[in-house]
């Protein structure tokens, strides 16, 4: 009876943990979407608008550069599939330039921690281009531009393994930009570099046979190609893997939990 009061009374204050972490988190949320957009004009909604905006401004470029149709996929579809998955990818890899000494700033409060800090930034950038692409996707499938998705729990396993690879590229940044003012001006090439390598504007299967046996070491390009059969289904041919990018995400958090920790004794060793 005692065992079972114990086991009780340990899953209460878990629970109760868990809901206090979630209340930090969404405060810190808030208080970074402060920080970065303010209180005035269009403020919050600026997370949401700025992905939108860029994305609606390369449909229409593309639409009047290219034919409708890309070997038979439609270009709207195939800029939508492509680019808001590299914006969600960019922003949050994007996020981890000097996060630690912005994390820094917050510990003045007894009851936060760096971790808090770093996990609400991350999931802002998240969860602003996640809402973003549920606007732009829902818009343009009122207009009749876009069709239904085809297996939408495909889409969004997808959507959240190329998040976590983000995150942990964004974790090895913070460290390295602690680190080194070389890594920070590093970043942006890098992702630039991974634009064309990404599988953001090309399918595996364009690809000659030599191009898919090297494309297929990226991780990112998995995410790419099950977001793209999530959403067209067996129209078009795809190749992925779910474990490959799942164990670069999981190499990519234990390095960049590593970083961060020699980062932050630096930081108060200095």
């Amino acid at each position: 009876m005692a065992r079972d009061e114990n086991v009780g009374f340990a899953s209460g204050n878990l629970s109760r943990g868990v809901r206090v972490q979630w209340r930090v988190v969404k405060a810190l949320i808030l208080r970074n979407m402060l920080m970065r957009h303010g209180r005035d004009n269009i403020g919050f909604l600026w997370v949401v608008l700025e992905p939108m905006i860029l994305t609606i401004g390369v449909l229409i470029m593309w639409s009047i550069m290219k034919s409708p149709y890309e070997r038979g996929v439609h270009i709207v579809a195939m800029v939508m599939s492509g680019y808001m998955p590299l914006t969600l990818w960019r922003h949050t890899s994007g996020a981890g330039s000097r996060l630690l000494s912005q994390a820094i700033s917050i510990l003045y409060h007894r009851n936060l921690t760096v971790w808090d800090s770093v996990l609400s930034r991350l999931a802002t950038e998240v969860l602003g281009t996640s809402l973003a692409f549920c606007i732009v996707y829902g818009s343009l499938l009122a207009a009749g531009v876009l069709d239904l998705i085809h297996d939408p729990g495909l889409m969004l396993a997808a959507w959240l393994m190329l998040a976590l690879l983000g995150t942990g590229t964004a974790l090895i940044f913070a460290g390295a930009t602690e680190f080194s003012e070389v890594s920070e001006r590093l970043i942006q090439p890098f992702q630039y570099l991974m634009i064309p390598l990404s599988g953001a504007f090309f399918v595996v299967d364009w690809l000659p046979q030599q191009g898919r046996d090297l494309i297929w070491f990226n991780p990112i390009t998995h995410c790419f190609e099950a977001f793209r059969a999530g959403y067209f289904g067996d129209t078009l041919t795809t190749y992925y893997t779910f474990w490959y990018p799942a164990a670069w995400s999981l190499a990519l958090f234990t390095f960049g939990f590593v970083m961060l920790d020699k980062a932050r004794e630096q930081i108060h060793g200095g």
